[in-house]
């Protein structure tokens, strides 16, 4: 009875993440609009975050309980179902095309910052990412937000604005205030709340806190994304559906990874490599896949997701003490 319990807890804090993530960035665009904040920064910037609010407060709220494995479970589990399962799904329905730009600059970026953190984490303190580290990595995440602000403001997009501006005009301030202020509290109590549930969960089923991190609650928290691209491939927004997913695993990455070391330093368990390693070579095959034709086919959709398939059986085996 007490697992189930668990589980429902465990589900009403993925909800709460999910919905008070979604009115966070409704109430936050509105505001900014209203400010005179051009359309395509708050798109670059606030909405690619918002939708990985989820993992930001799992990581924090894990971070601050000195449950390390958890919160970087959920950051790498993230990034993996994000590109195998995320792109992988969008592919299988529609091949989907992938913008030079991507492949030029925000894929590059994410392999150079991978190997980065690799070098820390597993080179220069073994299997420990320490404070001083977690910096360097958050003011190339600064960098990086800043890079990214500049390419929106050297390409314009009349159409996104146009649309944003019928959105956010129609809902009255005050109401936009309690969007961002409901949405922040969801978003506290929702991180809490998973893992708080997802902790005990782990230690009544005998499943490592790493294995819950990587598998139920990277599942949960990526599901903002997951939707979005599924919509987004379905209506043919293929820029949409591949940034989404590849800026948010940037922003995990370099935003949420770095954030959470600051907090304190982030142990890691001996074979946290290989996961590591599944999702910088994750990336790589969708470069691979898209370099020459500049799209992901249907047939390499459908690997990508038995790829993940196969990954994640391997680390239930491994949970299981058999590989």
């Amino acid at each position: 009875m007490e697992i189930f319990l668990e589980i429902l807890f465990l589900i009403i804090g993925m909800v709460l993440l999910i919905k008070g993530a979604d009115f966070f960035v409704e109430g936050s665009s509105a505001v900014a609009k209203a400010l005179k904040v051009p359309s395509l920064i708050i798109g670059l910037t606030l909405v690619s975050i918002g939708t990985s609010l989820p993992e930001l407060a799992v990581s924090i709220t894990s971070s601050i309980a000195g449950k390390n494995d958890l919160s970087f479970g959920n950051v790498v589990g993230s990034n993996i179902f994000n590109i195998l399962v995320v792109l992988g799904l969008c592919a299988a329905i529609m091949p989907l095309a992938v913008s030079n730009n991507v492949l030029k600059y925000d894929i590059p970026i994410y392999i150079g910052i991978a190997a980065l953190i690799a070098v820390f984490a597993f080179g220069i303190t073994p299997f420990v990412l320490t404070q001083w580290e977690a910096g360097v990595i958050f003011a190339l995440f600064l960098l990086y937000l800043g890079f990214t602000i500049w390419r929106g403001l050297k390409g314009k997009d009349e159409a996104v604005e146009e649309e944003e501006n019928e959105n956010t005009k129609k809902r009255p301030m005050w109401l936009n205030i309690i969007f961002i202020i409901g949405g922040g509290a969801a978003i506290v109590f929702g991180g809490d709340f998973t893992v708080q549930s997802a902790s005990k969960l782990a230690t009544r089923l005998g499943m490592s806190e790493l294995l819950v991190g990587l598998t139920i609650v990277a599942v949960g928290t990526s599901l903002p994304e997951l939707i979005t691209s599924l919509v987004a491939s379905k209506k043919g927004e293929n820029d949409i559906a591949v940034g989404n997913a590849v800026g948010s695993c940037i922003f995990n990455i370099v935003g949420i990874l770095s954030i959470t070391g600051m907090i304190h330093d982030v142990p890691l368990e001996a074979l946290s490599y290989i996961d590591f390693i599944v999702m910088s070579l994750a990336i790589i095959f969708i470069f691979i896949f898209a370099f020459r034709s500049k799209k992901i086919n249907r047939w390499q959709g459908i690997l990508l997701v038995l790829m993940y398939a196969a990954y994640l059986t391997y680390i239930i085996l491994r949970n299981m003490g058999m590989c």
